[in-house]
């Protein structure tokens, strides 16, 4: 498996336009949170242990494999965003799977707006495990802020 700055260097090459950049710390966090939203919504027959978990346990392996500081922190965010799921499913009138596919829609949107100001294609049409780099690879900016490594 390459590094997590293999990885960022390669998404980076996409992700160079400032306006991009700044869409990407919106949109790609609303993605997560969609997609988890979206598989909280498919039916499961455990009441704690739903497809949106087994997708975070399974997302979170691949995390653990490209770097363990990475992994803990994007295990944080994913923990936050199955309690929003949660919080939103028994609190909210309109169905989680409908806001999720809103935000999704929105975001997508905007990842694609930011891609054309870029003037390049998105990273995961080169490779779908890009997908889970784009959260990797905002973390790995707030690590080196705060002079952490991973």
């Amino acid at each position: 498996m390459r590094t997590a700055d293999e990885w960022f260097r390669d998404y980076g090459q996409s992700h160079r336009n400032s306006t991009n950049k700044r869409i990407h710390w919106i949109c790609v966090p609303l993605i997560v949170w969609s997609v988890t939203a979206l598989i909280w919504s498919i039916p499961s027959p455990f009441d704690w242990l739903n497809w949106a978990v087994a997708m975070a346990i399974l997302a979170e392996a691949w995390y653990l494999a490209l770097s363990i500081p990475l992994a803990i922190g994007l295990g944080l965010f994913l923990l936050l965003c199955l309690g929003l799921c949660a919080l939103i499913e028994s609190s909210v009138a309109i169905p989680l799977w409908q806001i999720g596919l809103a935000v999704f829609v929105l975001s997508w949107i905007g990842q694609f707006i930011g891609h054309h100001i870029e003037g390049r294609k998105p990273s995961f049409f080169k490779d779908l495990q890009f997908l889970l780099i784009g959260p990797a690879w905002l973390l790995g900016f707030v690590y080196r802020k705060l002079g952490w490594s991973y």
